[in-house]
């Protein structure tokens, strides 16, 4: 029986380690970010078949980084529509966010792209999100900063609520 104690509790802290897996990489900035800076957050892209999962993924990064102290952040202008079918055209929009950005006279950018963002197929249904962010210094153009990540949740886990997670570890990442 004192056997199988060791091996029981060995075997549910690995099951809590693995509940709620995420996947993240990122690396904090050669220099800090001015979180007093101007900031910008441009189109986060919708790379899945979940309508409007960048708008979502916007959402929520706008909300954390004015968590995180970054207090002058602008959103692009809503007529820069994000939810587009050709990869021609998205890019065409992420360029026209970026020169509207460097017209705002804007020191830093965020955007990313949204590559899962749905409930998986199964009696569990548990949610799952992957995303990249980056940060671009924008007037030397260089991105100061990316990271990207995946994470799935429990199945009575909201999607959104694991997409904040996973967003907040990426924003955490970049040292805001």
């Amino acid at each position: 029986m004192n056997r199988l104690r060791p091996t029981l509790l060995g075997a549910l802290l690995l099951a809590g380690a693995l509940a709620g897996c995420s996947t993240v990489q990122t690396a904090r900035p050669a220099a800090p970010l001015d979180k007093s800076a101007k900031w910008v957050l441009l189109p986060i892209l919708n790379h899945t078949e979940t309508p409007q999962a960048g708008l979502r993924a916007e959402a929520i990064t706008e909300s954390l980084l004015q968590s995180a102290g970054v207090s002058a952040l602008v959103h692009y202008p809503s007529q820069l529509k994000t939810e587009t079918l050709l990869d021609a055209a998205e890019r065409k929009v992420l360029d026209d966010a970026r020169k509207w950005a460097g017209d705002q006279g804007a020191r830093y950018a965020v955007t990313g792209s949204v590559s899962e963002w749905r409930y998986k197929v199964g009696v569990d249904g548990e949610p799952a999100v992957g995303m990249t962010l980056q940060v671009i210094d924008l007037p030397s153009g260089q991105v100061v900063w990316s990271g990207s990540g995946g994470k799935t949740g429990w199945s009575r886990e909201s999607l959104s609520g694991v997409a904040q997670k996973l967003l907040q570890t990426l924003i955490n990442g970049a040292g805001l």
